[in-house]
């Protein structure tokens, strides 16, 4: 019982470690599933929606304190902190990530839980039998834990961990995450990602034996049809047959399509998702970035989500006077983690991107464009 116990310990906290840190190096993503989590709760118990909506409001913070804790709590379950109080808030956490796991696939109301934040896509019912074999081995360290051990090494490891993961976290908020693993980070072509990948689907036929009477699977077509009646197919790999980016669209104000333009020369894109938080910023250094780029043959190009009543004004009362083109907020989102954000583009390639807190200078622009080769 004491190697099991140990083994579930290092390796659930080993999990937790992992989860906790891709998820935390990107705060923003984890509180958009929160969001989307409270948001449904509050569509399905209208008579809670005002608590849902306001735990909606509040995703970002919540989703950094989860994140934190949870990269935390597997820094304590690997060098035996406190394992009393570890092994209740593992299982009380757990028990949470297990329902919302659940809703999401039973419901189908949420098709990604964001277990592995955008690292790693796992089907609803993938997360849930994640977590529930994960609750196995929790239980037994729940069990046992009043006979763990102590480790010297419990209590620094635990402040370090938490310093750490609330830093990258708080980081990542402010400007962006050190590590991205959208199809929009820095590296990336953005046509490329919207071809459909030239892969043979992978197909799984269903056949009734006609002289057995029973149904056969088959990843071959059998085309004898005196012994097999084909009755059905799936294809098993459906998710690698289809593009990174199927949703990336930009548009003028009348509709008109413009995403290949993004794709031609130097492009310098300024997203504002929101107008939400924009209302005191100060536009000028935007407006003086920009038009010291256009100078230097990069296009800049305002990417908005505003609807077009609320962006006219508010360009009026910014000063904004360059291009702008409208776009989902969804795939804005996906691309600036922060509002404004500023992403380079050359060619269809990201070349990097920043926040309004980091915000650059046209030289460092005009450089990176001499300077990237694809």
């Amino acid at each position: 019982m004491k190697f099991l116990a140990n083994l579930s310990r290092i390796l659930v906290g080993l999990e937790f470690i992992f989860s906790g840190f891709v998820k935390v190096v990107d705060p923003y993503g984890t509180g958009l599933k929160l969001q989307e989590y409270f948001e449904v709760f509050a569509g399905d118990l209208p008579a809670l929606a005002p608590f849902f909506n306001g735990l909606a409001h509040n995703a970002l913070g919540m989703s950094l304190v989860f994140c934190c804790l949870e990269l935390v709590l597997g820094v304590a379950l690997v060098f035996n902190f406190k394992m009393k109080q570890t092994s209740w808030l593992v299982l009380g956490l757990m028990l949470f990530f297990t329902f919302l796991t659940f809703y999401s696939a039973y419901f189908n109301k949420v098709t990604d839980c964001g277990c592995f934040g955008d690292f790693l896509k796992l089907k609803p019912w993938d997360s849930f039998l994640k977590d529930i074999i994960s609750m196995v081995f929790i239980l037994i360290i729940f069990v046992y834990r009043k006979k763990f051990g102590k480790s010297e090494f419990g209590t620094p490891m635990v402040l370090i961990a938490t310093i750490f993961s609330i830093g990258i976290g708080v980081y990542a908020i402010r400007y962006l995450p050190i590590l991205d693993f959208l199809p929009y980070a820095a590296g990336k072509s953005i046509p490329k990602q919207m071809e459909r990948p030239d892969i043979k689907p992978d197909l799984q036929y269903v056949f009734l034996n006609k002289r057995e009477k029973k149904e056969i699977e088959s990843k071959e077509y059998l085309a004898d049809t005196n012994t097999y009646k084909y009755i059905s197919s799936k294809v098993l790999n459906e998710d690698l047959l289809k593009a990174k980016i199927t949703d990336y669209s930009i548009a003028d104000s009348a509709g008109n399509d413009f995403t290949q333009q993004t794709f031609e020369g130097n492009v310098f894109f300024i997203v504002l998702k929101k107008k939400d938080g924009l209302e005191e910023l100060d536009f000028g250094p935007i407006n003086s970035l920009a038009t010291k780029v256009s100078k230097r043959k990069i296009k800049p190009m305002v990417i908005t989500s505003i609807p077009l009543e609320e962006y006219l004004g508010f360009a009026k009362e910014k000063k904004i006077g360059f291009n702008f083109y409208t776009c989902d907020e969804k795939v804005l989102k996906t691309m600036a983690r922060n509002n404004p954000c500023f992403v380079l583009l050359k060619d269809g390639v990201v070349v990097k991107k920043w926040s309004y807190n980091n915000i650059p200078t046209a030289d460092q622009v005009n450089e990176l464009i001499i300077s990237t080769k694809f």
